[in-house]
């Protein structure tokens, strides 16, 4: 059951981030709660060593201040600065770069594909589903809780959590 959780909750999470943020451009408090938790209560049952567990805790809270000072000069929405810290939370030092690295690749790639798209009228079949009006606005926003959750799923497998739930 220890395992199934571990693949299950941190995918199911961010799939969940992604999606609602696709839909309604945001990223509710709840879901990076849920991921906060769920970190803690599974690395207790794995018994991930109290000092790995504070290192990925001063990541996550790194990661936090950074993120709140972009959300503090309008750079990032919260939902994605509260995101990105949670999932820093999981992540921990060993793979904070990389996820740097591929959350502003796939956020870029996302940010140009939707700026091409913008520039095409939008049919009128899709105009009336208000999620596609949204995304094709270019007063709104770009979702990019859809590249964070991306970056975390794909370094997920090499975490201590993943690591520890597999025996290694």
């Amino acid at each position: 059951m220890l395992v199934a959780a571990t693949l299950v909750l941190f995918p199911a999470l961010m799939i969940f981030a992604a999606f609602s943020d696709l839909f309604t451009m945001m990223i509710s408090n709840q879901v990076s709660l849920a991921l906060v938790a769920a970190f803690f209560l599974l690395a207790l049952a794995l018994k991930v060593p109290p000092r790995e567990i504070e290192l990925h805790m001063a990541c996550g809270f790194l990661v936090l201040l950074l993120t709140f000072f972009f959300f503090s000069r309008g750079w990032v929405g919260g939902g994605d600065a509260k995101l990105a810290s949670a999932t820093a939370l999981w992540l921990g030092f060993d793979h904070i770069a990389d996820y740097g690295l591929y959350a502003a690749l796939i956020g870029g790639g996302l940010t140009l594909l939707i700026l091409a798209v913008r520039r095409w009228p939008l049919p009128v079949f899709l105009a009336n589903q208000q999620w596609i009006a949204r995304l094709h606005d270019r007063r709104s926003g770009v979702p990019y809780g859809i590249a964070l959750a991306l970056a975390g799923l794909i370094l997920y497998p090499g975490t201590r959590i993943w690591l520890s739930a597999a025996g290694y």
